[in-house]
């Protein structure tokens, strides 16, 4: 099948273009600039922005199905009208075009809880690419565990850099985090599941944890033991954010929608794509030991010692 996938240099996008191209699929990639993007062999590359009409449009010729990884949170306050734009523009190119499928991946968190404007804004674009004269397939999710992912990034750094944390008391909010290794499975293997059109499904990994624990396993892992942390009431969104500006690399712009994230339980309730796509689902630890890894093995020997993980004692 021929199909495009948008936000092809992204997190995910990047990992999903050579699993769709190993599971025989012609991958059509966009990106915003083509001499950026080192493609994997096969993979056709176009170049075009959803953000502008009339210059994507190319892309979706002979495409049966595409996917839609788009997200402009790094746009600061702007990026809910970015993503409401490029979704808009987006379901109606793939509309003109007569695609039989979109595929989009989504956050988790319901409707009545108020959701964060980051969540909002997802769940918006959902609704949007449904209006699309195709059958739509929503993948929602919460943290994606892997080397690359936004908001595990923003874990990892301070679980390497500060043993003790003044957190906000929304950090003892449940989540349900997942890796991307399995992400991409359940991307890919909905494609290949014509039942699947059409339908939202909720996806997440086999623990659900706190955001306090989750905290306390990745530094545990980092340092070797557990870090100190003391949720305060005081500690608002916005304190939270600056605070993550001044002890990461996360820019603020970033830190802020995920840290308001925060309030919104965001596990799953709806098990069915366990039925249409079984796959084995990867533990909390083994995911977060993969992406650590990850990054390790990209990095140059002087930046490993943040990452250094300690030895199993026997």
């Amino acid at each position: 099948m021929r199909v495009l996938v948008t936000g092809a240099t992204g997190f995910v996008g990047g990992r999903l273009v050579p699993a769709l191209v190993e599971a025989g699929h012609d991958v059509v990639a966009l990106t915003r600039d083509a001499n950026r993007y080192d493609a994997p062999e096969g993979v056709t590359v176009a170049e075009g922005d959803v953000l502008e009409y009339g210059s994507f449009e190319h892309a979706l010729e002979g495409v049966e199905a595409a996917y839609y990884l788009i997200h402009s949170m790094q746009a600061g306050d702007e990026f809910e009208e970015r993503d409401r734009r490029g979704a808009r523009n987006f379901a109606r190119a793939a509309s003109d075009a007569g695609l039989r499928r979109v595929i989009y991946l989504g956050g988790l968190g319901e409707d009545r809880n108020e959701l964060s404007k980051h969540l909002r804004s997802r769940r918006e674009v959902e609704y949007i690419l449904e209006e699309g004269d195709y059958d739509l397939t929503t993948l929602r999710a919460a943290i994606i565990v892997g080397d690359g992912s936004a908001s595990f990034d923003v874990i990892r750094q301070l679980g390497s850099r500060l043993p003790f944390m003044i957190t906000p008391k929304w950090v003892r909010t449940p989540c349900q985090p997942i890796a991307i290794d399995d992400v991409i499975a359940y991307l890919v293997g909905v494609l290949d599941v014509p039942a699947t059109a059409g339908n939202t499904f909720e996806i997440g990994g086999p623990d659900v944890l706190t955001y306090q624990e989750i905290l306390a396993r990745v530094t545990e892992r980092i340092l070797g033991f557990p870090p100190l942390i003391l949720p305060v009431p005081v500690l608002t969104p916005k304190l939270s954010a600056y605070w993550i500006g001044l002890v990461t690399d996360v820019p603020t712009s970033v830190a802020t929608p995920l840290i308001h994230g925060l309030k919104n339980s965001v596990v799953v309730n709806d098990t069915r794509i366990r039925t249409f796509v079984p796959i084995e689902l990867t533990p909390f630890d083994e995911a977060v030991e993969r992406a650590l890894g990850e990054r390790r093995d990209r990095l140059e020997p002087a930046e490993r010692v943040e990452l250094a993980v300690p030895e199993a004692q026997p």
